[in-house]
């Protein structure tokens, strides 16, 4: 009989938040060498279609059992409303957990932030399953780097109850190095929790280098009215983590450039304030569209001639920007604006796929965006197939799947 695995994770299929897509390939990979149960949210599409109002929703995909839970609907806005959803969240996850039978391992995620580390230990703890706890983000580190919160002591009981997770767990996977070395700084030199590091990855056999001729490229192109233009692009979450409510103040810095054009694709807690701030400057050269459908992706990220990948000051050792891996998939050049040293920033160097200045050193962020617009086409366009050929080379998405198979198989 197949070992059970049971994952909490609050993203997945049909939820495409990054965690989501990334967690349901993962099962997809694995469910012919485990039994998997799924405890998720329900997607709040779902939600709209649901009139039964039950708490708990049973569902399938493949060979994996899936465990959906109703949740209140929840602004991401608003605090409340997030604190709200997340302790339902909480609540009904651990309720579901307890419910299972025969667990060998519990897999757990860093979301929401220190309760998806907490599921697992009183999850282990009841069940006593091993319980493998997947650091997607570092909490409250990423919420300090931002000033979520104004009470220094509620971080300080945060960490220490977090680092209690990881102490407690039975291995401990971070998706790239400088938030090893964040672990390391966790544990205070003391004797460590088993952990490893794979990377996120993107579908790269789905998104390829496409030009800007290709029919759906070029459709999606002109119904924006970017013909002509040079099409600098941020695709993904605008939330709270990325300096993007000043970010898009350069867009100002280059308005006396008619070609340049910047595009931001998603949605999140600052995109109201960006499109304020565009509005009340009245800056043409803004655009804003939703998140686009999955099979549009690939033709949505090869319309940039550069891609930005960003995150805050403070963030790096704390989270890694999946994004980068989509970008280097498509063959596209990226401005990184990210500190030194960190996953993604060391990702652009290794590949020499792009250009990198360090988080709130907006002039140079400016000259650097510059420099790459100047850039002869022909070398642009070959510094995003390096980053292409670095994505084939070291960071495949089989070659992660796998990574996880065989650490998952031998715990």
């Amino acid at each position: 009989m197949k070992p059970k695995i049971v994952f909490v994770i609050n993203y997945f299929y049909p939820d495409y938040a990054s965690t989501g897509q990334l967690l349901t390939e993962l099962c997809l990979h694995i469910q012919h060498d485990f039994q998997i149960t799924v405890i998720a949210a329900q997607p709040e599409e779902a939600l709209m279609r649901d009139h039964t109002k039950k708490r708990f929703m049973h569902d399938k995909l493949e060979n994996i059992d899936i465990i959906r839970i109703r949740l209140p609907k929840q602004n991401k806005r608003n605090k409340w409303s997030r604190l709200r959803y997340i302790a339902a969240y909480f609540f009904y996850a651990n309720l579901s957990v307890l419910k299972q039978k025969d667990i060998q391992i519990l897999y757990t995620i860093s979301t929401p932030p220190i309760l998806g580390g907490l599921i697992g230990s009183i999850g282990k703890f009841f069940k006593r399953a091993k319980h493998i706890y997947n650091i997607q983000d570092f909490n409250p580190e990423q919420a300090e780097a931002v000033s979520y919160m104004k009470y220094k002591s509620l971080y300080r009981v945060a960490r220490w109850l977090d680092t209690i997770n990881c102490k407690y767990a039975d291995h401990i996977i971070t998706v790239g190095h400088d938030m090893q070395e964040t672990l390391y700084k966790r544990f205070a030199n003391q004797a460590i929790t088993d952990s490893t590091v794979i990377n996120n990855w993107t579908d790269e056999q789905e998104i390829v280098p496409l030009t800007k001729d290709h029919p759906k490229v070029h459709e999606f192109i002109k119904c924006n009215g970017w013909e002509n233009k040079f099409i600098v692009m941020y695709s993904g979450n605008m939330g709270l983590y990325y300096d993007l409510e000043n970010l898009i103040k350069i867009a100002e810095d280059l308005s006396n450039y008619d070609d340049i054009v910047f595009a931001f694709i998603g949605d999140g807690a600052v995109k109201s304030e960006m499109e304020t701030y565009v509005r009340q400057n009245q800056l043409s050269n803004v655009f804003f569209l939703p998140f686009q459908p999955k099979a549009e992706i690939k033709y949505t990220l090869n319309a940039a001639d550069v891609h930005l990948v960003v995150n805050q000051k403070g963030i790096k050792g704390v989270s890694v920007p999946s994004k980068i891996y989509g970008v280097m998939a498509a063959g596209k050049p990226i401005l990184g604006v990210l500190e030194k040293g960190s996953e993604a920033c060391l990702l652009i160097e290794h590949s020499g796929c792009g250009i990198v200045a360090e988080p709130q050193n907006y002039s140079v962020i400016v000259e650097e965006l510059k420099s790459l617009y100047e850039l002869d086409r022909n070398l642009l366009t070959s510094k995003g197939i390096q980053g292409r050929e670095y994505l084939e080379r070291h960071l495949r998405k089989e070659q992660s799947l796998d990574k996880y198979r065989t650490l998952l198989i031998s715990i």
